[in-house]
């Protein structure tokens, strides 16, 4: 089994680059969607966060409320931290769990998108970053996410710098441009995997 930690900043393409290694064969363990599984009602993580934060988080349905978390947790490292405290064992279990499932001779890639904020290259055999300039990063952020350009800012600006997240580095997929670009980049860092695991 080859261990694969991907990683990008926000609006670099991490997800068209998982999605692709997805279609080839790569086992995909995605954290995003694990940190909302491991809070949906009913779930030891969802009953951990209201006894933290209150009922005001909450939708109507029992839900979390997410953009009402968020505004909690966004500007305040205390409250984020607490958050993540809750959220990151939870994921970190699951996400073994669903390693310890693939075959062995699996490709296992780690979407995570605060790798580099969270000192976790060391746990992969391999770090692929997803790289774009913060011009193309906030264009896409902008134009096809619909943020405004200041929360756009304000998402990149929270993240690891550029060169933070380069400095981990085994591969890097540079994703400046459009998509039939990326395509053949990511087929050849698939064979190289394939062939190392």
């Amino acid at each position: 089994m080859l261990t694969v930690g991907l990683t990008g900043g926000i609006g670099a393409g991490k997800s068209e680059v998982s999605r692709l290694l997805d279609s080839y064969g790569a086992v995909i363990v995605d954290a995003d969607r694990i940190a909302r599984e491991v809070v949906e009602p009913g779930t030891e993580g969802h009953a951990a966060v209201v006894a933290e934060f209150g009922e005001g988080v909450l939708r109507a349905d029992g839900a979390l409320d997410r953009p009402a978390l968020g505004r909690i947790v966004f500007n305040d490292p205390d409250r984020l931290a607490a958050l993540n405290t809750i959220v990151h064992p939870l994921v970190g279990a699951r996400s073994a769990e669903l390693q310890r499932a693939a075959g062995e001779h699996a490709v296992v890639v780690h979407d995570v998108p605060l790798l580099t904020e969270n000192g976790l290259a060391s746990l992969y055999d391999v770090v692929v970053v997803v790289d774009a300039s913060p011009e193309t990063r906030l264009h896409r952020l902008v134009h096809l996410r619909g943020m405004s350009e200041e929360e756009a800012r304000s998402r990149m600006a929270a993240q690891a710098t550029r060169a933070d997240r380069l400095a981990i580095a085994d591969h890097v997929i540079d994703n400046d441009g459009p998509l039939e670009k990326l395509e053949p980049q990511v087929r050849e860092l698939w064979e190289r995997l394939r062939r190392r695991a």
